[in-house]
């Protein structure tokens, strides 16, 4: 009787099957009669039917729910969990904890980047352990006084074609095109003054930003940031306040250049492979103003995860124009 089919309404009401429910009644003070049959076989209505549809839809909802597993959300970009194609031989144990002893002392740099790539494990799992990613400067101090160790982690982590992509492809395969899309925007004061840094060779007094600087900024322009989760928006020209920073270097002008005479200066645009790559190495989450240029450089200058990163129509769209 207790099926999730409905009673057949031409079984009849005095069968042996029905009879001692449809005699009995329940309550129903808004009913004509003040009671309502467990079930009406004319009418097929009553506390019995009624129950039935009920356990026929969330029969119906369960068996959905079993045909349609729950898929969880794969993580993005730099918070993707991946294999190094390239890293030696880790330490573990007792050998690694006494190799990041003698990280933090050893002056010998050589030593200091050896022992930093035969660790590099234990390292990307500090990072991804949200207990100890804040310690990760504590336990290898050396990121903070030696250049070079940033760089070495994130060629163990995608291999030397994918480390120089930036470098190599910047100037000859986008610049050019992103200046020239950027010119069929709306012209505000900002972007105007972005333009015209980007096409001079020497920096800018007017916008403060050298030419590979101010074409990077414009990708800001070509792909406005979105609201997210907070459902707020800002401007490009407020965006760019969340990836670039002014810092005073603490020393003269005459000191400066002379410093610049033996060491070659870092360029804005190896300021930003830095800024980029550091967001795989130490595991960071892109600033979410600026999730669709960090997306695009990701996907369409350096090629990680293209296949499989979701991208939003603009970066697609964008892509096509500079590459066709």
């Amino acid at each position: 009787l207790w099926t999730s089919r409905q009673p057949d309404q031409r079984l009849p009401e005095s069968s042996d099957v029905l009879h001692s429910l449809v005699d009995q009644s329940v309550d129903h003070p808004f009913s004509r009669k003040g009671y309502e049959h467990f079930y009406d076989g004319e009418k097929n209505t009553g506390y019995l039917s009624w129950r039935l549809r009920i356990m026929s839809r969330k029969n119906r909802a369960t068996r959905s729910q079993q045909a349609v597993p729950a898929t969880v959300p794969q993580a993005q970009g730099p918070n993707r969990p991946r294999s190094a194609p390239t890293v030696p031989h880790q330490l573990d144990g007792d050998a690694c904890r006494e190799a990041l002893s003698f990280l933090v002392h050893s002056p010998d740099e050589a030593s200091v980047f050896e022992k930093m790539r035969i660790t590099l494990q234990h390292h990307q799992d500090l990072v991804r352990d949200p207990q100890q990613t804040a310690d990760v400067f504590k336990t290898f101090p050396r990121f903070l006084d030696i250049k070079g160790l940033l760089t070495q982690d994130f060629l163990l982590l995608f291999g030397t074609e994918t480390a120089c992509k930036m470098f190599e492809k910047w100037d000859t395969a986008f610049k050019i095109k992103i200046i020239k899309e950027a010119k069929h925007l709306t012209q505000s004061t900002e972007l105007c003054r972005l333009l015209n840094a980007a096409e001079t060779l020497e920096e800018n007094d007017d916008t403060r930003w050298d030419s590979d600087m101010a074409s990077l900024l414009l990708l800001l322009y070509l792909l406005p940031p979105t609201a997210g989760r907070k459902r707020t928006t800002i401007s490009p020209s407020d965006a760019v306040d969340k990836m670039v920073h002014f810092h005073k270097s603490c020393c003269s002008i005459d000191e400066h250049l002379g410093e610049e005479r033996v060491n070659n200066p870092t360029s804005t645009l190896g300021a930003f492979d830095k800024l980029f790559k550091s967001h795989y190495v130490f595991n960071l989450s892109y600033e979410e103003s600026l999730v669709q240029l960090y997306t695009f450089v990701q996907t369409t200058v350096y090629n990680i995860d293209i296949n499989t990163t979701d991208e939003s129509p603009r970066i697609r769209e964008l892509r096509a124009k500079l590459l066709n």
